[in-house]
């Protein structure tokens, strides 16, 4: 076994770890949320420019507000 295998195999958990980081960061950033939004959004409303970030977190804050959920403990 050359060296290029063992290489891959170290690589394989490392890659996967970064990727699950990524993952975990753009969920409590946000990021995915946004990007979700603007997906829907696209389809449902062809042609119209997407809002910005900025605009979303007015658009959730007043949701959220407009919306409020009881929260146990």
């Amino acid at each position: 076994m050359g060296g290029e295998g063992r290489a891959a195999t170290l690589l394989d958990p490392l890659t996967r770890l970064l990727r699950g980081v990524r993952w975990y960061l753009r969920e409590i950033s946000g990021t995915a949320n946004y990007e979700r939004y603007c997906r829907r959004y696209e389809e449902r409303h062809p042609g119209e420019p997407v809002p910005t970030r900025r605009a979303y977190e007015r658009l959730l804050t007043r949701h959220r507000e407009a919306n409020p959920q009881g929260r146990c403990c």
